[in-house]
């Protein structure tokens, strides 16, 4: 039977809030998600999962049909006429749209009894316990997963920071057989192109910019050979815009809330290790929880977010740096030892040897 006021209430129903919920349940524990909208859940995202992100979702259990999926080996950075490229020496990196990973981590969830509650939007936070337009509930720990804007993080007072150089994103998918075995990175003054395979016969297409708002084809201008392979391949998808990114709130915990995923820190796409570092921080939460330490989650959450924070704040550097970025290619090209072992370092982001402190 169901307890009244679950172990977790879990207010956002995307990867970070699902991958929480099958923790839970996975620890023992009861989990209650709420989620205004309705299953499969679509935002923009690069839709890349490094090795760790991959592996880690295998130890959950959650399944994705390998006609559903594109599988990289690496990863490939192109400036004009330089290109450097770097492969995994351990494990491979998994291409999903975000509405196959959706329905994959809700049908997981729902194997393990996690109650669901969608179409249910949060009016109030009122100590352990949210105000809905579908009634009250209450939890032992209420974790806040609603993402980059959360609403519940700004109704439970904590402030939150955003970088001065704002960026913004636009996804778009194409019916086209990848042509290459990497994440692709092209990098152009005003921005980034990243092409991921993420199906049978089939890529997503991120850009990245300081221009807002961001139009797809006026931005893919500034990647002619890009551009010259999607001609005339058919769209599949509608645009989806998002940014800015790199928002810092002021705390992690606060009492009986707990932050997760963007709703606890947004880092800027340059890396693809969102959904990588959120299942870290579910695997992080949980155990802090079983153990009755909450405030332990807020230490990992510290070392969880350094080095992809570390590495965000380096690339960012040489993304507005032409002459910086064109130095550290040809440098990655000519060591392409060094280049694979940073990959490899940035690959085990969500991974279960990555979840211990050290």
């Amino acid at each position: 039977m169901r307890a009244e006021a679950p172990d977790l209430l879990i207010v956002g129903g995307g990867p970070a809030g699902l991958a929480t919920a099958i923790e839970a349940r996975l620890a023992g524990l009861e989990a209650t998600v709420i989620e205004r909208r309705r299953p499969p859940v679509d935002v923009a995202c690069g839709e890349g999962l490094m090795p760790g992100g991959a592996a880690r979702l295998r130890e959950l259990g959650v399944r994705i049909p390998g006609s559903e999926a594109g599988v990289f080996h690496g990863v490939r950075y192109v400036d004009g006429d330089l290109a450097a490229e770097a492969r995994f020496t351990v494990g491979r990196g998994l291409g999903v749209r975000r509405t196959v990973l959706h329905r994959a981590l809700v049908v997981r969830g729902e194997e393990l009894g996690v109650d669901f509650r969608w179409g249910t939007t949060v009016r109030a936070i009122d100590g352990a316990a949210v105000e809905t337009d579908r009634g009250r509930f209450a939890g032992r720990f209420i974790v806040a997963a609603d993402g980059r804007l959360s609403r519940l993080r700004e109704m439970a007072g904590i402030a939150t920071s955003i970088p001065a150089r704002k960026r913004f994103g636009v996804r778009r998918h194409y019916q086209l057989a990848p042509w290459a075995g990497t994440v692709e990175v092209f990098w152009a003054d005003e921005g980034e192109a990243y092409v991921t395979p993420v199906g049978s016969g089939m890529i997503g297409v991120a850009l990245l910019s300081r221009v807002r708002p961001l139009d797809f084809d006026r931005e893919l201008r500034h990647f002619p050979e890009l551009a010259r392979r999607l001609d005339g391949a058919p769209v599949v998808s509608r645009d989806r815009g998002a940014g800015p990114f790199g928002h810092r709130p002021e705390a992690i915990v606060r009492d009986r809330l707990a932050l997760i995923g963007d709703a606890s820190g947004s880092l800027d796409p340059i890396t693809g290790e969102g959904v990588s570092v959120a299942l870290s921080q579910a695997a992080a939460l949980v155990r802090a929880i079983s153990r009755g330490a909450l405030a332990d989650y807020a230490a990992d959450h510290r070392r969880i977010m350094r080095l992809p924070r570390r590495l965000t704040d380096l690339l960012l550097i040489a993304e507005h740096r032409p002459r910086l970025r064109r130095l550290t290619i040809r440098t990655f090209a000519a060591f392409p030892g060094l280049f694979s072992r940073l990959v490899d370092i940035v690959g085990r982001s969500g991974a279960a040897a990555d979840r211990s402190p050290r």
